[in-house]
């Protein structure tokens, strides 16, 4: 069983999926590039697609009719792959890359990971699933515009004043108007930060939790600020975060899968790369890469 969750086994069906595919779009069009054949199982994917759109099948009259309409784009789309026209077009060559990368994002979707698989990928990636650390806090403000000179003596009393009342003093009737909350309860560092900025939560992690510490400087002003708790971050266990483990295993196995497809494709081809005159400052040089 684990032998049919390898990543090579799903890139060696996506190959064999390749090949089958080909097979089948040139056996239905019969390999000759004059000779449009409407199989009928065309028919019925545009009868399907026609009843998915209006919730009823079509009529024997509009079914002709959409018939009639894939002739004519079958016919006006070989007209233009012969004249060229998808060659130099950004659009179409950006369509065709993304399919080629659905079909290999499809292969890769297929696997399902064991536990083990995870618990490895978040032992070897523990810094995406970190929990941060947070903080329960309260804190006064106090206004450097409004307070001017005095603001040194202002935090030094308000201060005075907190201490006698500890971590149940009432800070909505201290301290000047903030348009925020003056009490956060679990907030995590890096909500912090984006209230107060990056250097208000760094202090905030270097004060003693149970009593009242100021003045700590924010994007706004000064605070005096009263660390209730504090909980210090930590690796989960797989239980608590499978599911975001799992995305992210998902993701990285879709991202390997697309490179070695691209990397088996390139194999067959010989690339030349010509620099430009001008940005090597003699003749243009030729550099070939055999891949």
């Amino acid at each position: 069983m684990r032998f049919l969750r390898e990543p090579l086994l799903h890139f060696l069906l996506l190959g064999v999926g390749l090949f089958a595919l080909f097979y089948f779009v040139n056996k239905e069009s019969g390999g000759d590039p004059e000779r449009i054949v409407v199989t009928a199982g065309q028919i019925q994917r545009i009868s399907d697609g026609f009843t998915r759109t209006w919730q009823r099948p079509p009529t024997q009259e509009e079914l002709e009719g959409l018939i009639q309409d894939y002739i004519r784009e079958e016919v006006l789309y070989r007209e233009a792959i012969a004249l060229g026209l998808d060659r130099d077009d950004t659009v179409i060559r950006r369509r065709l890359r993304q399919k080629m990368e659905f079909i290999s994002e499809d292969v890769a979707s297929q696997a399902e990971p064991t536990d083990e698989e995870l618990r490895y990928y978040l032992a070897k990636h523990p810094d995406k699933f970190r929990l941060e650390r947070n903080f329960t806090f309260s804190h006064v403000y106090l206004n450097p515009e409004r307070r001017g000179d005095s603001l040194i003596r202002d935090v030094e009393r308000v201060l005075t004043e907190l201490n006698k009342g500890g971590g149940n003093s009432d800070v909505a009737g201290l301290g000047d108007n903030f348009l925020l909350d003056r009490e956060f309860k679990a907030a995590s560092q890096s909500e912090v930060a984006k209230v107060f900025g990056e250097q208000f939560a760094a202090q905030l992690s270097q004060l003693e939790p149970g009593r009242w510490h100021g003045p700590i400087e924010s994007g706004y002003g000064v605070h005096l600020v009263f660390v209730h708790e504090r909980t210090e971050g930590y690796i989960p266990p797989l239980d608590e975060v499978h599911d975001a483990v799992r995305r992210e295993w998902a993701n990285d196995q879709r991202i390997k899968t697309n490179e070695k497809f691209y990397q088996s494709l390139l194999e067959r081809y010989t690339v030349t790369i010509e620099q430009p005159e001008k940005a090597s400052g003699a003749s243009a040089a030729t550099t070939e890469a055999q891949q």
